[in-house]
């Protein structure tokens, strides 16, 4: 079978046993060193993207994907509207919602809450970061759920009464403050502080009594089935309303939440890359020693006929096959690596005695994995790229060999 001569005698140095000790273990450490910053990087990415997934849907079990309001119109019919809303391609649902500034009272403590509608859509999201009572509370008369750090600011329970004083504002414009009794229905803890340690809910009749339309803000909260599209199905609703509805979702109101996972994502896999790089070098040290050992059949293939050029491909062709041999064994062990993590953590964790997320301090007890391949293939891409370059100073070094002069002493 026809077989380029380059690539034969390539093919026949990468398989040779013949090298000196150093130049195989160079080989082998050159080899491992490219698997290992392949696959820890498809794994540490991974990571993040479970959490970032995870920060995601903590972060929408508490707010819409979607909201619109009208600042200049706060006695509009938002329930007319629901419908008409829920009908524009991609949305789930559409049901009124509102929020409130409150001061949460119990003395000795006073502590300023953002007092949110939850509906029966926002209902079953909270219903998964209860960690004591239950959503159905918000059924009762005069109860509300409220964060974790909330209730352990206040020194509350399920079941404890506390104060809210409400400001609202009178028929002549003027200031009020109004004092209302609820009693703690149910806690929730998200995890993150600054809705752990602010957030209240209520039912959307609860804070339209209180005063939302005036004091406050109201509007239609939109799901969706896919939070990812929440910015696309947006812009659609927003070409169905008139002028004057303001429509935000979720990645504007959590843009820092995001652009600080995205700079730690990008900082990580630029850390991470130079493992790669790394190795690229070790195969350039590897390759150099290769053809100094090898500068005597570099000759007789020049005196032979062989070109430079094809001189130049049969170091490439070595070097190929270690780098790519090592980016594929580094995708293999990353990507199967990125789909146990589930299991093998709990495994290290009984083998070395310790917890990696230890629930006293951390909220989230597991190491969520969410593998993207189209991270795969860009980091695949990327070591393929590294250790291609790599081969190219030691494949012209070897192209630019004398024949006379390295026979010289033969």
């Amino acid at each position: 079978m026809f077989q380029p001569l380059p690539l034969f005698i390539g093919l026949r140095y990468s398989g040779a046993r013949a090298h000196r000790f150093f130049v195989s273990f160079i080989t082998w450490v050159s080899l491992l060193g490219v698997a290992v910053g392949v696959a820890a990087l498809i794994v540490i990415l991974s990571v993040m993207n479970g959490f970032e997934s995870e920060l995601r849907s903590r972060l929408l079990a508490l707010s819409a994907p979607v909201r619109l309001s009208a600042p200049d119109d706060p006695a509009r019919d938002w329930e007319s509207m629901a419908p008409g809303v829920a009908a524009v391609p991609g949305v789930k649902a559409a049901e009124p919602y509102a929020e409130l500034q409150v001061l949460a009272v119990r003395q000795p403590e006073m502590l300023p809450l953002l007092l949110r509608a939850a509906g029966a859509a926002m209902r079953a999201e909270l219903a998964d970061l209860l960690v004591e009572g239950d959503v159905r509370a918000l059924d009762q008369p005069q109860s509300i759920i409220v964060g974790r750090q909330v209730a352990e600011q206040l020194g509350v329970a399920v079941g404890d009464p506390f104060t809210l004083l409400v400001p609202t504002v009178t028929g002549g414009e003027l200031p009020e403050a109004r004092l209302r009794e609820f009693t703690v229905g149910a806690i929730f803890e998200a995890g993150l502080q600054e809705h752990d340690g602010t957030l209240a809910f209520a039912t959307p009749a609860t804070l339209l009594e209180l005063g939302a339309a005036r004091s406050g803000s109201v509007g239609l909260a939109v799901q969706v089935p896919d939070a990812l599209a929440a910015p696309q199905i947006a812009a659609r609703i927003r070409a169905t309303l008139a002028a004057g509805t303001v429509v935000t979702d979720w990645t504007g109101e959590h843009a820092s939440y995001f652009r600080a996972i995205r700079i730690e994502k990008t900082m990580m896999a630029l850390i991470l890359l130079l493992i790669v790089a790394v190795a690229a070098f070790n195969i350039v040290a590897m390759l150099v020693m290769v053809v100094t050992d090898k500068r005597t059949d570099i000759a007789i293939l020049r005196t032979l006929g062989a070109s430079p050029r094809r001189v130049m491909g049969v170091f490439l062709t070595q070097g190929l096959v270690i780098g790519w041999f090592g980016v594929a064994l580094g995708v293999a062990l990353g990507v199967t690596l990125a789909l146990n993590v589930d299991s093998i953590v709990p495994v290290l964790e009984r083998l070395f005695g310790f917890r990696v997320m230890n629930p006293d301090v951390y909220y989230i007890t597991r190491i969520p994995s969410e593998l993207h391949w189209d991270n795969v293939a860009w980091i695949g891409g990327a070591a393929l790229v590294l250790t291609g370059l790599a081969t190219i100073y030691p494949a012209l070094r070897a192209s630019r060999v004398a024949p006379a002069e390295a026979l010289r002493y033969e």
